[in-house]
């Protein structure tokens, strides 16, 4: 029960003659004639426990979006419930205005709805609708918390699709779909066309010169149905805070980057997310469905706070993967876990596949490397300088290994890892 006492002593105000103070006696009658008052009130107040909820279902919707979560409230009992209601969902929802006024008489039903703009990726969800009804004098409210449990599925934003229209202008160069040609290890015969200034003579297809009696060369493009891993490190590294995100979220947006682009080039795209067991994985997928499937997968992947198991990680890969793939691992270059954890095993994965290590830098360091203004700073400069030589010592070792490292800042990442994919394309690397 709620009572507004407020209200009650401006209700007792207004009912005392003008100049009446009353003695003792007669304000205790008072007094009980308010507490009858207020108890007739609230016996008159619906009962919010007669109330039912039904949710909708909420459609999937990007982080940063709105979208509107509704709900059915219905009136089953003998009285109407006028009040307030509140939605209770996760403050990362985002729920703009969570407080509904009810005005809902006996044996009807009245649909309400939440705006909700996520600030987090996941599953977002909803707990208990709490409905306060008041009785005809507003004096008294009776108050009850309903089940209604609901969720809404945030997933991630794809940032990095702004870059893809030039990743795939560069694509369609490689792919013979333009007047440049690219001829590699790894290349197919594409057509013939007449020689013209600037092409390569290596290219030259003398059979076929001698017999249109005209110079012509042979055009090649990339080879398709490659085989593309995307390994997410979900491990603690990947938990800590680059900016506003996670590393895992920045990680995340490279690797849609790279599906995207890889998929259009015709290749096979296939995801593992894994620390010490796998979180998530996408195998199979076809064009069409290949992004919708890796968004819906990595949504509700959040980084844990354990060690990554990078001989379990490989095992997996090298059991699954028979024949040579590209392996891409989006991975923190922290020195103590990369040497401890990867190195001992990646020569395995090499021996194999063609190896990428990607990983999410943190601009902040380069800017404590330049602190100079306090002690404080100069400390933090000296921890800084001794964190990017260890970064780069762990670099220069996995390069020596034949692994390809591309170490850039969130919004850098996507577009230098596509870019990448791109250079080992052309060069018929995959």
């Amino acid at each position: 029960m709620t009572i507004s006492g407020r209200a009650v002593l401006l209700a007792a105000i207004g009912l005392l003659p003008v100049g009446f103070w009353p003695g003792w006696g007669s304000l205790l009658g008072w007094a009980g004639l308010f507490v009858v008052v207020v108890a007739a009130d609230l016996l008159l107040a619906g009962s919010p426990r007669a109330l039912r909820v039904r949710r909708e279902p909420v459609a999937t919707v990007r982080l940063g979006t709105a979208t509107t979560a509704s709900f059915v409230l219905t009136n089953a009992g003998r009285r109407k419930v006028r009040g307030s209601l509140r939605d209770a969902w996760q403050p990362s929802a985002g729920a703009e205005v969570d407080r509904h006024p009810v005005d809902l008489p006996a044996g009807q039903s009245r649909r309400l709805a939440t705006t909700l703009t996520p600030t987090r990726r996941g599953d977002r969800r909803a707990g208990e609708v709490t409905v306060r009804s008041f009785g005809p004098l507003g004096l008294a409210a009776r108050q009850f918390s309903l089940p209604a449990p609901g969720s809404v599925r945030v997933l991630p934003p794809f940032g990095s699709r702004k870059h893809l229209p030039s990743k795939l202008a560069r694509l369609r160069e490689l792919d013979g779909r333009t007047s440049l040609r690219v001829r590699g290890q790894g290349t197919e015969f594409d057509s013939l066309r007449d020689y013209v200034g600037g092409d390569d003579v290596r290219s030259i297809d003398w059979r076929a010169t001698a017999r249109r009696g005209q110079v012509v060369v042979r055009t090649w493009r990339p080879e398709r149905d490659r085989r593309v891993l995307l390994v997410l490190d979900t491990s603690r590294t990947s938990a800590a805070r680059v900016g506003d995100e996670p590393r895992l979220d920045a990680a995340m947006d490279a690797a849609l980057l790279l599906a995207a682009l890889a998929s259009r080039a015709g290749d096979r795209v296939d995801l593992l997310a894994m620390d010490r067991r796998v979180r998530a994985r996408v195998e199979g997928a076809g064009r069409s469905d290949l992004l919708p499937r890796l968004v819906t997968a990595m949504a509700p992947v959040e980084a844990d706070l354990v060690e990554a198991d990078w001989a379990a990680i490989v095992s997996n890969v090298l059991s699954r993967m028979s024949q040579r793939a590209l392996v891409v691992l989006l991975t923190p270059l922290e020195g103590a876990a990369i040497e401890e954890g990867l190195m001992p095993v990646i020569g395995r994965l090499c021996s194999r596949h063609r190896v990428v290590v990607a990983s999410v830098a943190d601009p902040r360091m380069t800017a404590m490397a330049d602190g100079r203004g306090d002690a404080y700073a100069v400390y933090g400069a000296a921890a800084a300088g001794r964190a990017e030589l260890d970064r780069t010592a762990t670099t220069a070792e996995l390069r020596r290994m034949g692994v390809d490292v591309v170490d850039a800042s969130p919004e850098e990442l996507p577009p230098q890892l596509a870019d990448r994919y791109l250079a080992l394309k052309a060069a018929g690397l995959l």
